[in-house]
């Protein structure tokens, strides 16, 4: 692994990996900060920041800053997430100097003009309602709203219309200030880059960055509830999420977890796959997932099907939970990591996804995790472990259920947790 790491006297953290093999260079700038951050009276603000942050600065216009990354063939993009937030490009070698002048210049230059301000308010008014068209967009909002009920973090990251609505320049800065600091944020670059030309470029243009946040950045602790969310529509499917607690990044069982999802309905060897839509036809989608968080984490299940399906689907799921707290193959799990080592050096081939993964690594752990380090904290990893996760995460837990569309057959809440009180107990609707 060709990392290096340059920690600028500003505070800024600069990450390369020289690929002297590539003609292109992913670079980016990832701040330790997303919707999570923001106060009550921010709901979306940190995606605004996010839109705001390429419609013009005092040295460019929205339209200079398109044109002058696509004069030279180059790509812009950015990202907001619940605890992160990302701008970064893709360009040729020879235009690095350009993409890291573009970013310095939207992140320390931006004018966040009313007019513009109200233009990509009616543009996010727009994407909010595409999302609430969105069936499987939907059940998962209404998920993180129920599971972390009145917390920040299972807020929407879009906001809502009347948030949206307010949001004025001064609000938008405050949030920039508090949030977008040196101690905060990683630029990292992969391929064909030189990291002291690179660092250097970075120190030149970055300089005026804040090296301290204006006051105290916000994150209350994240406190799982779980609960029950329905909302009957008249649609051709249903879409079903039922979740429980998962495991943070820092907790002894956040790779069992992963591992544990994996194996669950990862791919179409995995259990869900198999035994639900292969076997029985209940579901044209099924698949679970974890998601790990700065202290907490989620786990959780995805099925999209017919909703006079859901009588029979809900009970072999919750089946399939159950057997996984009782039995896990040792073959399952050698799949498992075979699939996640395919995936890390699958990623080292595209200087996009490395750079995304250091970033991620950094702020994260402080430090990029080599592949082999990687793959040793997935050797320890049991069946027994397996097994004993997945009695604590499925059994000892308060489900978190979500439906969306013709869900008049899906089984009462009762009826589901009463299957998930103890392993070896199934809702009467059972299927054979």
């Amino acid at each position: 692994m060709n990392v290096e790491i340059t920690r600028l006297p500003s505070g800024l953290t600069v990450v390369t990996e020289t690929m002297p093999h590539l003609e292109s260079v992913a670079l980016g700038v990832w701040i330790k900060s997303g919707a999570r951050n923001e106060t009550e009276n921010e709901h979306g603000i940190a995606h605004l920041l996010e839109h705001m942050a390429f419609k013009g600065t005092a040295r460019r216009s929205a339209r200079d800053i398109a044109e002058q990354i696509e004069d030279v063939g180059g790509e812009l993009y950015a990202a907001t997430s619940t605890e992160t937030t990302s701008y970064y490009a893709r360009v040729l070698k020879d235009h690095v100097p350009l993409a890291v002048d573009i970013l310095a210049d939207i992140l320390t230059e931006s004018e966040f003009d009313e007019e513009e301000l109200r233009r990509e308010k009616h543009v996010i008014l727009q994407e909010i309602g595409a999302a609430n068209d969105t069936p499987d967009d939907v059940v998962f909002d209404r998920f993180s709203e129920v599971a972390y009920r009145g917390q920040t973090i299972g807020r929407a990251i879009l906001g809502t219309p009347e948030t949206v609505k307010g949001f004025t320049p001064p609000q938008i800065r405050g949030y920039l200030s508090r949030n977008y600091t040196t101690d905060r944020m990683f630029i990292v670059a992969a391929g064909a880059v030189d990291h002291q030309v690179f660092c250097k470029q970075v120190e030149e243009r970055f300089a005026s960055l804040p090296t301290m946040p204006s006051a105290t950045p916000v994150l209350e602790p994240a406190h799982y509830i779980g609960g029950d969310t329905r909302e009957d529509r008249d649609l051709m499917d249903a879409q079903l999420l039922i979740g429980f607690e998962g495991k943070a990044y820092h907790q002894r069982d956040f790779y069992c977890s992963q591992i544990l999802a994996n194996i669950l309905g990862g791919g179409m060897s995995s259990r869900l796959f198999q035994e639900v839509r292969e076997r029985r036809g209940l579901c044209y989608s099924v698949y679970a997932f974890h998601w790990g968080f700065s202290d907490t984490g989620i786990f959780g299940v995805h099925a999209a099907t017919n909703g006079d399906e859901l009588p029979n689907l809900v009970p072999v799921v919750v089946e399939e939970l159950r057997k996984a707290s009782e039995t896990i193959h040792q073959a399952e799990i050698d799949r498992a990591r075979a699939q996640i080592r395919a995936q890390l050096l699958m990623g080292q081939e595209s200087p996009a996804a490395r750079a995304g993964q250091i970033a991620r690594q950094m702020m994260l752990y402080g430090k990029p995790i080599p592949n082999d380090e990687m793959m040793e904290r997935l050797e320890g990893i049991t069946t027994q472990r397996l097994t004993d996760l997945a009695g604590r995460l499925f059994f000892d837990t308060v489900p978190t259920l979500s439906a969306v569309g013709p869900i008049a057959q899906l089984p009462s809440m009762e009826e589901i947790a009463a299957s998930l009180s103890s392993p070896g107990v199934t809702t009467k609707k059972a299927a054979g």
